[in-house]
């Protein structure tokens, strides 16, 4: 099934007091490159996230902003540091008796004191706070992965219909194959006049007969060309990522393209092969987009 490298998901969940938010953005790379943007809380694991992405998204320039829900609510917990706070009652309490003022502490006073009550972030548990992410993170890849089929479904219905047409345009180059050994033919027979009228070397002549040979000859370019696009067709069924293979075979496909115009003497064929390289260009276009 052929897959897009652009996408967008998102997935969030909840769980034991947690909540985290996951998006996902990818686009168009030549490998596979992951970042990840998360809470200070999640470094230990951007490792195990990056391989859980991996998993899934093969290649392309994938982004993952990852979000804590309620973070300040979830991951601080107030702490009294009842030793200063005693310290701070025995301070005014002395303090009291050395000026012979009267009052009293209340609690609300002494509990503003400085560092007599600060927030500290709680110590979650691993599983937990794992589960949750994990859970918004598969939730964020599996949506990914449905907008990456559906381009990916309408780029392969494209490439698709570029492939018949290169096939017919190909069968129109095979109607016209015949025609290039006539031409360079009547090339030949001009060249070995004038060898012969000059006293022509029989040796020169060979190697213009081999010469000839060599160039009016499209059949195994021809021939290539069916074979590559046999399997490309091949490709497009397959399950596991085929957008480096399907690269490789357009430049192929170019390459037998390029040899056919150069063999060509013939100005309809030399068309077909140019329109021929313009299906490829566009099919080049758009593999480029596909994991």
């Amino acid at each position: 099934m052929i897959k897009s490298m652009t996408g967008y998901g998102r997935g969030q969940a909840e769980a034991e007091g947690l909540s985290f938010a996951v998006e996902i953005k990818a686009v168009n790379h030549r490998y596979g490159d992951i970042t990840v943007k998360a809470p200070r809380l999640l470094a230990p694991y951007e490792s195990e996230i990056k391989k859980r992405v991996a998993a899934v998204l093969k290649r392309g320039k994938v982004d993952v902003y990852i979000n804590q829900e309620n973070s300040s609510r979830v991951t601080m917990t107030p702490v009294i540091d009842e030793q200063l706070a005693a310290a701070y009652l025995a301070a005014y309490k002395h303090l009291k008796s050395v000026t012979g003022l009267a009052g009293e502490i209340g609690l609300e006073f002494l509990a503003a004191q400085k560092d007599v009550l600060t927030l500290k972030e709680t110590e979650l548990v691993a599983d937990d706070l794992l589960d949750c992410l994990y859970q918004s993170l598969d939730l964020a890849l599996a949506a990914m992965l449905e907008t990456r089929r559906c381009e990916g479904a309408a780029t392969a219905q494209d490439i698709s219909q570029r492939l018949e047409v290169l096939a017919t345009i190909l069968g129109k180059i095979e109607e016209c194959a015949p025609l290039v050994p006539i031409e360079w033919q009547q090339k030949l027979k001009e060249r070995l006049t004038r060898l012969q009228d000059n006293g022509g070397d029989p040796q020169r002549i060979a190697q213009e007969i081999a010469i000839f040979a060599d160039r009016c000859d499209i059949s195994e370019e021809i021939s290539r060309f069916n074979s590559h696009l046999a399997q490309f067709h091949a490709l497009m069924a397959e399950q596991e990522p085929v957008g480096r293979q399907m690269d490789f075979l357009v430049q192929e496909l170019n390459r037998e393209a390029n040899t056919m115009g150069s063999k060509s003497n013939d100005a309809n064929l030399t068309k077909h092969v140019v329109a021929l390289k313009s299906e490829l260009e566009k099919i080049r276009e758009q593999v480029q987009n596909i994991e």
